[in-house]
């Protein structure tokens, strides 16, 4: 029995988790992909703002568009690549239970931060209280509250904000954890696990040098942007896989014990 067999028949209890991964995997790097963002101005031709004022105006007048500018489904995505991640470790515990614990924790954080720390809903809610404000005392305040919410995570800034990047660190690191042990265990293949290593790493980089050299996430985002793509659509089919397999490897397994095979 290969070490595939072996983890569908031995984790065959966890295979709706493994469906549910897969598809989770799927749907991040095919619908909804991290930093969607860039996408949607580059199609559009929308401009960042770079002021409370001018996200209220997009708001109110192109919410769809200001919505996904301010990363609101980078929200999605995390969620989906939590899912993927618990399926992930359930896989791979076997082969190295501390990356894949670490990983666990450190995903976890990440994802935890990046879902609460992100602008969005906050920023529409005060965009809908500024078209209702009556007087320039109202408009002061939430124009301020703006600003404040800005601070603390801005779409359009190379450093987002101290909650964006260290969700985005922990995940990153998360990531690299869980490819290592891909890597080691042979089950999801070397491609996949290269790519998951490589995408992590460039991830890695970017948080390292955004500081000091702001222009290498012109190169870094884009990268390890398309290269998680391909780590979750390569990953989700390997879960999909393991799901449909698992009933068949766990007949085989059950059988091989009935009769003393090895």
């Amino acid at each position: 029995m290969n070490k595939a067999d072996g983890t569908a028949a031995g984790d065959h209890a966890w295979k709706r988790l493994y469906l549910t991964g897969g598809v989770a995997a799927l749907a991040a790097g095919l619908v909804f992909r991290r930093n969607l963002g860039p996408e949607a101005y580059l199609l559009t031709g929308q401009a960042l703002p770079d002021s409370a004022m001018g996200w209220f105006t997009l708001l109110q007048d192109n919410r769809l568009p200001g919505l996904v500018m301010l990363n609101l489904f980078d929200v999605v995505d995390y969620a989906l690549v939590g899912l993927m991640f618990l399926a992930l470790c359930v896989v791979l515990w076997r082969y190295n239970r501390s990356y894949t614990l670490i990983a666990a924790a450190l995903g976890l954080a990440g994802i935890t931060i990046c879902i609460t720390s992100n602008s969005a809903v906050s920023m529409l809610s005060l965009s809908d209280q500024y078209a209702a404000a009556t007087t320039d005392a109202q408009r002061s305040m939430l124009l301020a509250a703006g600003e404040a919410i800005l601070a603390i995570d801005n779409p359009g800034a190379y450093f987002q904000g101290t909650g964006a990047y260290m969700g985005f660190l922990l995940v990153a690191t998360a990531g690299l954890a869980l490819s290592l042990v891909m890597l080691q265990s042979g089950v999801f293949g070397r491609v996949t696990a290269f790519t998951g290593i490589l995408a992590s790493v460039s991830d890695l980089a970017f948080c390292v040098l955004v500081a000091f050299v702001p222009w290498t996430g012109l190169i870094l985002v884009p990268l390890a942007g398309l290269l998680l793509m391909i780590w979750h659509i390569l990953t989700g089919l390997k879960l999909i896989r393991l799901w449909r397999d698992a009933p068949e490897a766990r007949r085989i397994a059950m059988s091989n014990a009935d009769t003393g095979a090895i």
